[in-house]
């Protein structure tokens, strides 16, 4: 199923019109991005802008990267906790109560993780904590669950947690083994993401295949079980409101994950797999483009039809959209 680990290209090209802002009528911008769209077999279908040199996925590289901690030993069992080590959480109460769990069976305290303190993502969360006079701290960063599942993988197997975020750390060598294994590809870069661990480089083509390949590994392997538990908890994986939750949530079979920067990937099993990179980093462009990209494998429901264009508003009122033009 995975096959040889191949070199990508050096310098992403950038990509081509994919979605137009219209408000009232005038198209007031265009946000330009790649898109694959790969069917059942990993075969190419349709795409645009530059889809085979490398970008950095950004937290769509972490179901990969929870591959990588289960077979170095990360001690889960509850796929409830595995989804979480996969999530980028919107720091809503029931994630951090899990997040605080994982850290507990490690006898480590928050000041462990490595990730920079923050705000929760979600705005009703974030909401919450400003209003009970709180402010920023390492468990409500989006990739604490991430980072906890790192310390425990270090404490399984016996690597020192001093420096677990280093690119040439015993446990970031494997992570990165799991992410080329999966994409086919070698890294061709090595960046520090927003939380402070490594984040690789690889195409939009690559990306799209490993999560096709996740979901279709067998049943009981290590890359089906990270596929299943982000399935079967949605919730944990995004938030109550998050995208790639209410499309996991829509969509029987899904998988999806966003990623920073205007990325997201999803698969669906005998079906096929898509990957979304906005060059802007637009958040507000990559859903509608998605939305069309899975309507050319056939994929069909309700939740689709909601991202299908992003109502603009004019003094409260819809008066536009960011719509595909791909």
């Amino acid at each position: 199923m995975v096959g040889t680990v191949h070199p990508v290209g050096k310098t992403y090209e950038g990509g081509a019109p994919l979605a137009e802002v219209v408000r009232s009528g005038f198209v007031e911008g265009v946000h330009r991005g790649s898109v694959v769209v790969l069917d059942a077999t990993g075969a190419t279908v349709a795409g645009a802008g530059d889809v085979t040199s490398p970008v950095f996925p950004r937290s769509a590289n972490k179901p990969m990267q929870a591959v990588g901690m289960l077979r170095a030993g990360l001690p889960v069992t509850d796929p409830a906790d595995l989804a979480l080590v996969s999530a980028s959480h919107a720091g809503e109460e029931f994630h951090l109560a899990r997040v605080g769990a994982l850290l507990a069976r490690a006898g480590l305290a928050e000041s462990a993780l490595h990730c920079p303190p923050d705000l929760p993502v979600g705005e009703a969360a974030r909401a919450a904590v400003l209003r009970a006079g709180g402010g920023p701290s390492r468990i409500q960063m989006n990739c604490s669950g991430k980072h906890s599942g790192m310390l425990l993988t270090c404490g399984a197997a016996g690597w020192a947690r001093d420096g677990y975020w280093r690119p040439e750390h015993p446990l970031q060598q494997r992570l990165r083994d799991a992410i080329e294994e999966f994409t086919g590809e070698r890294a061709a870069a090595v960046g520090v993401d927003g939380c402070g661990a490594p984040v690789l480089a690889v195409s939009l083509t690559g990306l799209a295949g490993a999560y096709l390949r996740l979901v279709s590994a067998e049943p009981g392997s290590v890359p089906r079980t990270v596929a299943d538990a982000m399935r079967a908890h949605p919730e944990l994986v995004g938030g109550t409101e998050a995208d790639d939750t209410r499309l996991m949530r829509g969509i029987p079979g899904l998988l999806a994950k966003v990623g920073a920067e205007g990325v997201i990937a999803a698969a669906l099993p005998g079906v096929g797999a898509v990957a979304v990179k906005i060059d802007d980093g637009a958040g507000r462009a990559r859903m509608p483009v998605l939305v069309s990209a899975l309507r050319r494998l056939g994929v069909a429901a309700p939740v689709l039809t909601e991202y299908a264009e992003l109502p603009l508003f004019g003094g409260g009122v819809p008066v536009g959209a960011v719509r595909p033009v791909w």
